[in-house]
């Protein structure tokens, strides 16, 4: 089976095809980083436009590219939900469009569901089951997943998401959009300075997240110490650490409580250096093992999408005509794939 996957979901357009049999055969992406970089973040309507500009262009591409023609597709999948309403739209109207001028099916993919399996993109995939760390500008969550489809949600972000978090601190810290990796960035050239930031919600039990109140007590150290590069670059270096901290303090917790032994870790912050290591050592002593995708699939991508769809619409799993775009969409309300 042969899909081209479609991924709109909010500042990145990405287009992929991926085949059962040989892998991915293209995929294209196209960052509005610098449309939105005056604005110190994603402004929801410019998304919408630049994504009509650029999605059929890209599609035109990627299917050069894979040396595919529309007949030699078997389906479209494109992002449904989770994002911005009006870039979900755009991807869903010109997917389910093209699927039905091409007489193919279509199947709407849960834009987390697409980061859980980006793993799965590579050649040492991790087996089911494992725990999921999947955390990003929007999301941070734990999931056990049993298998596509089969997912339970042990925590998630009550309010700020890691990435989220990641981003408003570095505003703070007068860095530029995009913050989070300016801010990680920043956060190598700082020394242990004497910081003591908190751990958020380590002290009771539970496997939720919140980053609020790190961002607010990393303000507060801001504007109590000297304004110069390195006493910034130390406190970047304690708020990166005490996040990191964190999810890893939270993940020894659900592979505890699952008994597993493996661990994916997916999105976009997942591309912490800092993180990756701390994760890698802390299986290492678990006598497990840590996955994640390569650099270019841990942010938004259509190759992920393409993958996710693939396994659904083998499935017999396929929209109707209508065009749907659902912003929010819990991650376990989706069907199992057996």
């Amino acid at each position: 089976m042969r899909v081209l996957g479609i991924e709109t979901s909010c500042d990145e357009t990405g287009i992929a095809v991926y085949d059962d049999k040989l892998g991915l055969l293209s995929h294209k992406l196209y960052s509005q980083v610098k449309l939105h970089a005056d604005y110190g973040g994603v402004v929801p309507e410019l998304a919408s436009r630049d994504h009509v500009r650029k999605i059929v262009p890209l599609i035109k591409q990627a299917l050069l590219d894979a040396n595919t023609s529309a007949d030699e597709l078997d389906g479209v999948a494109y992002t449904k939900g989770p994002g911005l309403i009006g870039a979900l739209l755009v991807g869903a109207c010109v997917g389910r469009s093209l699927a039905y001028a091409w007489g193919k099916p279509a199947v709407g993919v849960h834009h987390m569901e697409g980061h859980l399996l980006a793993p799965m993109l590579e050649d040492d995939a991790p087996e089911y089951p494992f725990v999921a760390l999947l955390v990003s500008g929007g999301h941070s969550m734990l999931v056990q997943v049993e298998g596509i489809g089969r997912y339970h949600v042990l925590g998630e972000s009550v309010d700020d998401a890691a990435g989220e978090a990641f981003d408003k601190t570095a505003k703070l810290m007068g860095l530029d959009y995009p913050g989070g990796p300016r801010l990680a960035k920043l956060a190598s050239e700082g020394v242990p300075a004497g910081y003591k930031f908190p751990r958020p919600m380590t002290d009771r039990p539970g496997l939720d997240f919140s980053f609020s109140g790190l961002k607010t007590f990393t303000a507060n150290t801001i504007m109590a110490e000297p304004d110069d590069h390195q006493t910034r670059a130390n406190i970047a270096r304690a708020f990166e650490e005490a996040v990191v901290d964190t999810l890893a303090i939270k993940c020894r917790r659900a592979l505890k409580q699952t008994g597993y032994n493996r661990l994916v870790i997916a999105g976009g912050v997942s591309a912490n250096t800092r993180l990756r290591e701390t994760l890698a050592e802390l299986m290492t002593n678990l006598g497990g093992r840590v996955y994640y995708p390569r650099g270019e699939f841990c942010t938004d991508n259509g190759a992920m999408i393409a993958y996710a769809g693939l396994q659904r619409l083998k499935a017999g799993q396929i929209e109707d005509l209508s065009v749907k775009g659902q912003p929010r969409w819990p991650l376990d309300s989706l069907p199992a794939v057996d």
